[in-house]
């Protein structure tokens, strides 16, 4: 089991009960949906309420900027248009649904949060890390994650595994598997940047094994979390 640094035991207000927000990162194509479901479905098994969301989405305007932000005819949108795009449908995220479900007493797993933007806009644009700063601060006022799990693959997995995904769904997703190869390579250096800015945070699971080794590894950190 490849897992970068465990956290240093500091409590967040939300760990007094089972209520935590945890996000799931990685450049596209890492099976990271898909081990976000299969984790919600056993959390399921053992009676713990659990919220899965995503972004861009999970909310009427979410979606709606999910259509714009995706769909390859989408075309002459500016980096910075693009990030300030992604930031509204995660406030609606936000507001709508994470907090309350975390009021609630529920485990929310969000299915991308900030630091997609932090690798995709920052590194993957070069909007740079001040800039992505600036928009965390005024947008989120310093609400973000408890955990993250980033599954991490090389970038010629990555883009072989979200083209053949692309072929077989039924909605156009796939603007950003028109990028050069290159502009992943910006993105997962960003993932990186990201994991050892803030290491207490971050879980690095190698994704470049079945579906079932990685998530036998995630469920192994939710054991941890959850004693």
């Amino acid at each position: 089991m490849k897992i970068d640094r465990i956290g240093d035991g500091m409590l967040h207000w939300r760990t007094m009960s089972r209520a935590r927000f945890i996000s799931f990162e990685g450049i596209d194509g890492c099976g990271k949906t898909t081990q976000v479901n299969r984790l919600a479905d056993w959390l399921h098994t053992r009676q713990i309420e659990v919220v899965t969301t995503r972004e861009p989405g999970s909310t009427p305007i979410g979606q709606e900027i999910r259509k714009v932000l995706l769909d390859s005819k989408t075309t002459g949108l500016t980096p910075t248009a693009e990030v300030l795009l992604y930031y509204a449908s995660r406030i609606q995220n936000v507001e709508q649904v994470i907090k309350p479900a975390l009021a609630a007493g529920k485990l929310v797993l969000c299915d991308r949060f900030h630091d997609a933007s932090w690798a995709y806009q920052g590194f993957g644009r070069q909007l740079g890390v001040e800039f992505l700063r600036t928009l965390d601060d005024l947008v989120l006022d310093g609400f973000h994650p408890d955990h993250t799990v980033i599954i991490d693959i090389d970038v010629d997995t990555s883009l072989l595994r979200a083209r053949c995904r692309n072929t077989t769904q039924a909605c156009d997703e796939n603007r950003f598997e028109t990028e050069a190869r290159e502009f992943f390579e910006r993105v997962r250096e960003g993932y990186r940047w990201l994991q050892h800015r803030e290491p207490s945070r971050f879980y690095v699971i190698d994704g470049n094994r079945t579906v079932e080794a990685i998530h036998a590894d995630i469920v192994a950190l939710f054991d941890g979390w959850l004693k």
